[in-house]
């Protein structure tokens, strides 16, 4: 039995637009999606910002009721069967909400175990080892306003553990959180994983998803695109070479005359810092550099590079170039 299937699962949200001569007009925000995830899978779900991917996330965890569809987790439908499906999840939104910041880390996990019906001769136990799980061994007895931002999302784990949910929801988990606060984050990941949970997982960082799932959905405008491992997926670049371009503010004007240059199959940009780096996707290879340093005349141009093509890559041309 798979531990998550979705069959033309719909989400319509109906807005209404305009000030004197209203009408409303229906937006699809998930539109006819099927996909099961496999019992102790890690399932990533990636797509641009309002494709579609927390209001899924929302309808599984019941949150949401869909639209049109069916959807079933643990074996459970999720709108006829709903109390059921919330005994055996647990679900984490990025960003740091859903904790008692006056209380201490143990008393937050007292308080939520008490919720979720955990015997406490259970969560005496359990409250403990959890901590330990999730890297906050000996910090329970502080307030958790104290906690750094890294801190209280492992808090949000060990929380979300304590019924001991056989699949678990992460909807983008490590935003916001610093580097090493992230690379801690992905371990207690990698340790649920080991525990054979079933994960689905939202992000927008592809190298994270890459190290992390065995199968990976791309949804855009509502829809699934995509569906297959992270190599599988990096096939579909496989023809292409990416050439990064380092610029210092070069303009909207010169990025077109890039992208409508005919041996550019894709092409996004970067913000870092003070720079930008342009990623130019060619079947060309270091052939193409000439042509493009000739397109960026006029512009400051720092280190130039060829290297084969990511995860993030194949993203980029399957949502699209402007990506």
């Amino acid at each position: 039995m798979n531990a998550i299937e979705i069959n033309h699962l719909r989400r319509i949200f109906r807005a209404q637009i305009g000030v004197f001569n209203r009408s409303i007009k229906e937006v699809f925000a998930v539109d006819d999606i099927s996909f099961e995830v496999q019992q102790g899978e890690l399932f990533g779900l990636l797509g641009p910002n309002g494709a579609g991917k927390t209001t899924t996330v929302k309808m599984l965890t019941t949150l949401l009721i869909p639209s049109l569809g069916s959807a079933r987790v643990g074996g459970f439908d999720v709108v006829k069967q709903a109390n059921e499906v919330r005994k055996r999840i647990g679900f984490i939104f990025g960003g740091e909400r859903g904790l008692y910041w006056r209380l201490s880390g143990d008393d937050n996990l007292r308080y939520f175990a008490s919720l979720y019906g955990v015997d406490p001769e259970v969560s005496k136990k359990r409250i403990p080892y959890l901590m330990e799980m999730v890297g906050l061994k000996g910090r329970g007895n502080e307030r958790v306003g104290g906690y750094s931002r890294g801190m209280k999302q492992r808090l949000h784990v060990a929380r979300t553990l304590l019924h001991d949910p056989d699949i678990l929801f992460l909807d983008e988990p490590t935003i916001g959180l610093d580097p090493v606060g992230a690379r801690e984050f992905r371990n207690v990941i990698l340790d649920l994983q080991s525990q054979k949970k079933t994960i689905l997982l939202t992000t927008h960082y592809m190298f994270e998803a890459d190290a992390l799932s065995d199968r990976i959905a791309i949804i855009n405008k509502g829809s699934v695109i995509a569906l297959d491992t992270p190599s599988g997926l990096k096939k579909h670049v496989s023809d292409l070479s990416v050439v990064e371009v380092e610029t210092f503010g070069a303009s909207e004007i010169v990025i077109e005359k890039l992208r409508a240059l005919p041996f550019v199959d894709a092409l996004s940009v970067e913000d870092r810092d003070q720079k930008q780096m342009i990623l130019i996707q060619t079947e060309r290879g270091a052939e193409a550099v000439p042509d493009v340093i000739s397109a960026l005349e006029g512009q400051r141009v720092g280190r130039v590079i060829v290297r084969e093509p990511t995860l993030e890559d194949a993203y980029v041309r399957l949502v699209g170039g402007g990506a």
